[in-house]
């Protein structure tokens, strides 16, 4: 039996981990009873199996403050339940994995995901509750998984032990064939947080005349309508609502004249991935994530000024084949999905 704990749910409806889980369940080759513990306030249809997974609903968030019992709740209910397997997503819960490990030989796996516990928009209190949740969920698991060499780094650094690096596809998201054009604008897509450069990209974009559609959760924060509010203004710069279809995105994706990354933290980014299979080039925040994930061959910028110049000469960027090449031998569902099927096993 496997049990995977620590996402919304799927069908995928929100972001990385949900991606994830939606094409592991893809394999028919694992021949495995799973289960996918779901948030039963994100789905107003609840459906007992999906693919090749039973689900069970949580009374709970999946995310925010709710996601700590969210996950504990499913925990415990896997072991009590007898699983053999678990693929825990996330340290929210892992502070229940000493308790766990008392009564239970279950087999945990967890993906620690970006190094949480550094990201900005917490508080002191929760940076310090997140990085003793990491720290349990390293010593307690059998198996740690990095989605990122980076992050595979600093596990071995910060606490001597040896992590699985395991990226994510990113081939789901061209969903026809290629017919590449270049309508004159640029792209960047990501949640709306300051960690993400947001406010460094539109500053840059404002001091140019290059076109820039930018898409994001703009009303979900303070800081998203501040930003809105402040560059909606420029008529180079087209503020975006959320795009959840996947045929709108690769549309918008296939036409742009390059892709923007600002993420500085969360390790291997989907939205990175994803682009990279679109044979566009890829201009990104220079930090040793984006590095890792794009081998040092993306075009790399630090600040307002150095992004204004990539800008002002993107056409001289000449890394768009590369950033496929690399896709394509690192970032499909069918490396991903074969290496946790191996964990698996």
């Amino acid at each position: 039996m496997l049990s995977i704990i620590g996402t919304v749910g799927v069908p995928a409806c929100y972001g990385g981990f949900e991606t994830l889980v939606d094409n592991l369940l893809d394999e028919h080759e694992l021949d495995k009873n799973i289960t996918v513990y779901c948030s039963s306030k994100s789905y107003t249809k609840k459906v007992s199996r999906y693919k090749n997974a039973n689900l069970y609903y949580i009374p709970l968030n999946a995310n925010g403050s709710q996601s700590i019992p969210y996950d504990i709740w499913s925990i415990c209910h896997a072991v009590y339940k007898g699983t053999d397997n678990i693929l825990l997503l996330g340290v929210s819960g892992a502070i229940c994995l000493p308790f766990i490990r008392l009564f239970s030989q279950v087999r945990i796996i967890t993906n620690i995901d970006g190094l949480e516990w550094r990201r900005s928009k917490w508080s002191g209190l929760i940076k310090k509750f997140l990085k003793f949740s990491e720290k349990l969920a390293v010593k307690y698991s059998d198996v740690v998984v990095a989605d990122n060499k980076a992050i595979a780094d600093y596990v071995k650094s910060e606490y001597g032990v040896e992590a699985e690096v395991i990226a994510y596809g990113g081939d789901h998201a061209v969903v026809d064939r290629l017919n590449l054009s270049d309508e004159g604008y640029a792209l960047a897509l990501c949640r709306i947080e300051p960690e993400n450069n947001v406010g460094l990209i539109l500053e840059a974009f404002s001091q140019t005349d290059k076109k820039l559609k930018f898409i994001g959760n703009w009303d979900k924060s303070d800081f998203g309508l501040k930003m809105k509010a402040k560059y909606q203004q420029f008529e180079n710069i087209d503020i975006i609502d959320p795009i959840y279809d996947i045929q709108t995105l690769f549309e918008i994706r296939q036409k742009c004249s390059f892709y923007v990354h600002g993420h500085s933290a969360g390790g291997t980014n989907p939205s990175l991935v994803e682009m990279m299979h679109f044979n566009k080039d890829v201009i990104a925040f220079d930090c040793n994530y984006n590095r890792a994930s794009t081998e040092d061959r993306a075009k790399f910028f630090l600040d307002i000024k150095e992004l204004v110049e990539c800008i002002n000469n993107s056409q001289l960027i000449n890394n768009a084949k590369m950033m496929k090449e690399i896709a394509s031998r690192r970032y499909t569902w069918k490396i991903v999905k074969q290496q946790y099927f191996d964990l698996f096993r």
